[in-house]
């Protein structure tokens, strides 16, 4: 441990001659909210966004006589080793799958510059990190994990270094989101036990909870990648040796559509950009409730790369999580008046956000989808009862998400 927490030292000093230390800031939104000392550690707010610069800024430093170096990220691990490659002065080879973020596409091509050739390989993380590393095998380079590497943990432990020096301790309690697992097992390695931890992954990636219960690293059959930062299908060998003690009770999966209302939230209360992924330790709070009150609770935001062209998308995931929009298809009578008698039934607070007609042939009936936000999920109990009342027949179609992805 002592060795480790040297190490970690000696790389966050380092990374001075680079980037100063992220603010260490009290929020008094969230303090007041959920009673307790609530610190966010802004690490959306680094050169490059995230912490991933950390762990290539340590890896790279130490590997000075290579002069190409090659990666696989979904977005942040690539801009930290574009940046730090034009820092060096070195050549990199990044492979991103092809569903990256544009935004992050182009941070990574304006960090890297000359220094570095973008390749986009396949639609998932593992796939591209699959090509990363047969790059290596056939044309050489140094390959940079984005996790699962020694130097790599011990650069993100420069979170926890700058942390206890800025609050002059460890902290109570620690909430620190997980992809692979790098940022996690450098923090866990540096507080130890002078610290509590939950750490949290979002539902459609939860690779440290899969790996928790097999008591191994498995691979996940599907990965969800709206959270992409921390999107791994299967977690690191080298990480989950450093975590594979800390239980399932510390571990917590957060549903994408409730991180939704999270972004939000600090997006319009606080002013604070977050990624899904950077999102995750502040939208933990809710389940930790009176688990962390009166204590100091350190919550990373581990990433702002956030691309607004999202933001619609995110607002309606919002919508649907919290009750307050729905869609249905409705079987609407082929006679005069009819659709005035449904649009009799809709509440004061019922506002139409969709209306097709699907009507294909001259029947008795056509169908109509229709998409209604209202200011409270109970006003859709009202509507449906008055539907059902006066006869209309109707499906709710907004869980349904196969038919909701074509739909909608």
């Amino acid at each position: 441990m002592t060795d480790f927490k040297d190490k970690a030292r000696a790389a966050e000093a380092a990374m001075r001659d680079v980037f100063p230390p992220t603010p260490l800031l009290r929020n008094a939104h969230l303090s007041d909210r959920f009673g307790a000392e609530v610190l966010l550690k802004r690490e959306d707010l680094s050169p490059v966004r995230s912490y991933k610069l950390r762990g290539a800024f340590n890896a790279m430093r130490k590997a000075r006589g290579e002069v190409l170096f090659v990666c696989a990220s979904a977005g942040n691990h690539a801009q930290g080793v574009a940046y730090m490659c034009r820092h060096f002065g070195v050549q990199g080879v990044i492979f991103m799958p092809v569903t990256t973020p544009q935004q992050k596409i182009q941070k990574t091509r304006m960090f890297g510059g000359d220094a570095v050739e973008i390749r986009l390989t396949g639609d998932y993380f593992d796939d591209c990190l699959k090509a990363a590393q047969a790059f290596c095998a056939t044309e050489g380079g140094h390959f940079l994990s984005p996790f699962d590497d020694e130097d790599v943990i011990e650069g993100q432990a420069s979170v926890a270094v700058e942390i206890e020096q800025q609050l002059g301790r460890a902290p109570d309690h620690l909430v620190i989101p997980v992809g692979g697992g790098g940022l996690s097992a450098g923090m866990l390695s540096y507080f130890g036990t002078e610290s509590q931890y939950t750490f949290v992954e979002p539902l459609g990636g939860a690779c440290l909870r899969a790996a928790l219960q097999a008591g191994r690293p498995v691979a996940l059959p599907s990965v969800n990648t709206f959270a992409d930062g921390a999107a791994v299908a299967r977690i690191g060998e080298r990480t989950f040796e450093r975590l594979k003690g800390v239980g399932l009770a510390n571990s917590l999966t957060i549903q994408e559509d409730r991180l939704c209302l999270t972004i939000l939230e600090m997006l319009n209360v606080e002013g604070i950009v977050l990624e899904p992924a950077g999102a995750l330790s502040v939208d933990a709070l809710q389940d930790l409730g009176q688990g962390i009150a009166g204590r100091t609770v350190v919550c990373i935001t581990s990433g702002g790369n956030f691309d607004f062209e999202r933001l619609p998308e995110v607002k309606e995931r919002a919508q649907r999580y919290s009750g307050i929009k729905k869609y249905f298809i409705l079987r609407l009578p082929q006679r005069p008046g009819a659709l005035k008698d449904f649009l009799g039934l809709l509440g004061p607070d019922d506002d139409i956000a969709r209306f097709e007609y699907l009507k294909k042939s001259a029947r008795n009936f056509g169908s109509v989808l229709i998409g209604i936000e209202t200011s409270a999920p109970e006003n859709f109990q009202i509507l449906f009862s008055s539907l059902d009342a006066h006869g209309f027949t109707y499906q709710d179609i907004t869980e349904d998400e196969i038919l909701a992805q074509f739909v909608i």
